[in-house]
């Protein structure tokens, strides 16, 4: 089983969000995979609401606050997400590192307030351009990864890791299946060491990066690549369609 997700980001308002639920025909390979939408938060109720919407999607939202309520203009709750209908949460988000400062600290708590709330933390790592050119991808990818582990450890729960190399989301750049492998592969085994081997064979380890229909099969493909996380790709219902596909 592939994990296919879908990170629409700052796209798709309501309206949007109800077309592509309406002409999203899934092939018949769809039942043997995990299909995740992550929809901007005010698009959340209309994915929820869909006419037609297929069940097999499963929903999440792109960010939570680790505070349950409180004044924080603009944030969201974990308990408002649960409660308008997201499963999921991504946390660590590259784009919420590096655009909006999120700290391991941030990251943490999250996931925190995720599992007290009943929503699988989808945890993000990656390193930059500049420190994969100095060498330095798998101290970047284990510190975050490190800094997270407490707070996905301290109890039982399902999460997912997703691996995406910062220099390839939105670039056009993507790295080689044998680069997501080597890097998710690092991160396997540092699960294999705080989890055990057979509960870190039940995290699936995500890549997101520029993924496309066209390059979706050999990067599923790569060992130690349990999924996609996919941005751009997936607000076309046809594209995500192409890439469920690819999930054989």
């Amino acid at each position: 089983m592939a994990v296919i997700a879908g990170n629409w980001k700052m796209h798709h308002g309501p309206r949007a969000t109800r077309d592509f639920f309406s002409s999203l025909v899934l092939p018949p390979n769809a039942g043997a995979h995990e299909l995740l939408i992550f929809p901007t938060a005010l698009s959340l109720a209309a994915a929820v609401d869909a006419p037609g919407r297929d069940p097999r999607v499963q929903l999440g939202v792109q960010n939570i606050h680790w505070e349950d309520k409180g004044a924080f203009t603009g944030e969201v709750s974990a308990a408002m997400a649960r409660e308008a209908g997201a499963a999921f949460a991504l946390v660590g988000h590259s784009e919420r590192r590096h655009l909006f400062g999120e700290t391991d600290k941030d990251v943490s708590r999250k996931i925190a307030a995720a599992r007290r709330h009943g929503l699988v933390p989808v945890v993000c790592v990656g390193e930059t351009l500049e420190e994969r050119r100095g060498g330095r991808v798998e101290e970047v990818i284990l510190g975050q990864l490190d800094a997270a582990l407490p707070a996905l450890t301290d109890v039982e729960g399902r999460f997912l890791l997703a691996y995406e190399p910062v220099w390839a989301i939105g670039t056009g750049e993507t790295a080689t299946p044998d680069d997501a492998a080597a890097a998710q592969g690092t991160l396997r085994a540092r699960l294999d060491e705080a989890l055990g081997p057979s509960r870190s064979t039940r995290v699936p380890i995500l890549y997101g990066g520029s993924v496309k229909p066209d390059n979706a099969r050999d990067l599923l493909a790569a060992p130690d690549v349990d999924g996609v996380l996919v941005g751009g790709a997936s607000l076309d219902a046809g594209s995500f369609a192409a890439l469920v596909e690819a999930a054989g």
